[in-house]
């Protein structure tokens, strides 16, 4: 299955650029874009961005009665 590029649209990093996917990955044995594709709850599977805890915060952590995903 091909999978987009993982980018946060607020900082423009990956989530091998991100401590805190790193750091969650290693604990769960598995690579930083994994743990995103499988515990991000702002990613958009369609086009793979997403926003990391700090950047969600700084935009007001956005949310919907269905959840909300990064456009």
């Amino acid at each position: 299955m091909n999978r987009p590029q993982l980018i946060c649209v607020r900082c423009n990093h990956s989530p091998s650029e991100l401590d805190e996917y790193i750091d969650a990955a290693r604990r769960e044995n598995m690579t930083p874009d994994d743990y995103v594709w499988e515990e991000e709850g702002t990613l958009n599977r369609e086009n793979g961005h997403f926003v990391c805890t700090e950047c969600y915060l700084a935009v007001g952590m956005p949310s919907s009665p269905r959840g909300w995903v990064t456009p």
